[in-house]
């Protein structure tokens, strides 16, 4: 089946304009995929994100960090561990395969923080994201050893006691500590118990303890049951706003009058405690677009109001131990993305981290780019221009008379045959008709010279 034409033309026109432009799309390409792999834009699927022992607060916003970014085709995987301190170590081991884990503030020794400032793996935070108080539970039994009131009212009181302060790596140890250094106590003049926090719970209540330290939000379901407990009382941080001013990880915090229960005017006052905020850390390494995903998790999780916080006051750059990412603290002054907010995240995120690159590159080829029609008008006249060295030959071989006017002839009517065939787009036709019109001007001066 023959070609049309004028599809046959069209067709030869779009051979010799990508011919013309194919090295321009191969070096534009080239850049464009040389500039994906090394901005590496998209994310990775598989995210492992340290939390805390099983039921504690960590492993539960764990979930719904899992939760929100399963909508973006992330997987959260969730690692267990002992607490704050296990965290914080995980992420600086370069042998632990974690990016990112809920740390709080003080959970560290301060002898520590300078070997790990040089540790080969910086970290970076996405911003406080609460308040967890620090609790000191004590049975009022104990506490009548101290005064009739059966009421602690300053920490040099628990000496002698049994006193429970979390097990190794949840942090609360170590934050124990400052606070008891802060008041020139020593540890060790009190009884240690290093049970976790359910058995220290049981110890308490069967009176094998005598107080227990914990850290953990209001709406712990463990915290509001010991509120609610006859014979338990809470020791109230009176001087907490010293506290604050002294250790730079805390802030004065304040339980309100009736909001554990209002019916029952739970707790009977205000009652002042200190707390420390709890950060979203995550290794310097980590892909920028994770960190974007997890900062805007954060807001959705930790916006709202709670028993300590209002509504909007977290997540908040502000508070935190480690260096803001610069991911964070482009969504602390900015918000969200602006493409993010109208395409999918996989085409915004590609735009967000590639539109500067895509800048430069169109920048570099578009002077290339004039290259391309002069190119393609070189290619489309040569189906045209190489035929006048055949009918020159002709000219020259009459002019010579190295050949009979008759086979000059014959070879003409063969050149005029294939300049027939020669198809040009309509604006290069005026080179076409050219030909054949010097042909019929060589035709007229071989049947002269007959």
């Amino acid at each position: 089946m023959s070609i049309p034409r004028s599809l046959r033309s069209l067709l030869l026109s779009a051979r010799d304009l990508a011919i013309a432009a194919g090295p321009f799309a191969l070096i534009a390409l080239a850049l464009l995929v040389g500039a994906y792999y090394v901005l590496d834009p998209a994310p990775p699927r598989r995210v492992v994100l340290v939390t805390g022992p099983e039921q504690s607060d960590y492993a539960e916003f764990g979930k719904r960090y899992a939760a929100a970014l399963k909508r973006y085709g992330i997987e959260v995987v969730q690692k267990p561990s002992q607490g704050s301190s296990d965290n914080r170590r995980a992420l600086r081991d370069v042998t632990q395969n974690v990016d990112l884990g809920f740390v709080r503030g003080g959970s560290s020794d301060a002898a520590r923080t300078a070997d790990e400032e040089q540790s080969r793996v910086p970290l970076v935070s996405l911003g406080s994201l609460y308040l967890e108080p620090v609790w000191l539970f004590y049975r009022s039994e104990a506490a009548k050893r101290v005064n009739r009131e059966a009421t602690l009212t300053n920490l040099a009181q628990l000496k002698g006691w049994r006193v429970n302060v979390g097990p190794r790596g949840s942090g609360v140890t170590g934050l124990f500590s400052k606070l008891l250094q802060a008041n020139g106590i020593e540890r060790d003049s009190f009884v240690n118990s290093r049970l976790e926090q359910t058995p220290a719970v049981v110890a308490l209540l069967s009176g094998e303890l005598d107080a227990l330290v914990i850290a953990a939000v209001p709406e712990s379901l463990m915290v509001q049951m010991l509120l609610q407990t006859p014979g338990v009382k809470l020791y109230r941080f009176v001087q907490a706003e010293a506290y604050a001013r002294r250790l730079p990880f805390l802030r004065a915090a304040e339980l309100p009058r009736g909001v554990v229960d209002l019916a029952r005017n739970l707790p009977a006052q205000d009652l002042p405690l200190i707390a420390a905020t709890t950060e979203l850390a995550a290794r310097a390494g980590t892909h920028p677009a994770l960190l974007q995903l997890f900062v805007q998790a954060a807001h959705d999780i930790h916006g709202g109001t709670g028993w300590l916080a209002r509504a909007g006051q977290f997540p908040s750059e502000q508070n935190t131990e480690l260096p803001l990412a610069p991911e964070a603290d482009r969504y602390y002054r900015n918000g969200a993305p602006l493409l993010q907010r109208y395409l999918p995240f996989w085409l915004a995120n590609l735009i967000d981290r590639m539109w500067v690159v895509l800048v430069s590159i169109v920048a570099v080829l578009i002077p290339l780019s004039r290259v391309v029609p002069p190119l393609y008008a070189f290619r489309i006249r040569s189906r045209v221009f190489r035929w006048y060295r055949q009918l020159r030959d002709i000219e020259e071989a009459l002019r010579t008379e190295s050949a009979s006017p008759a086979d000059l002839l014959e070879e003409l009517n063969k050149l005029e045959a294939r300049a027939e065939n020669v198809t040009v787009p309509l604006s290069y036709a005026e080179e076409l008709y050219s030909l054949r019109g010097h042909i019929q001007l060589v035709r007229g001066r071989l049947s002269a010279s007959k």
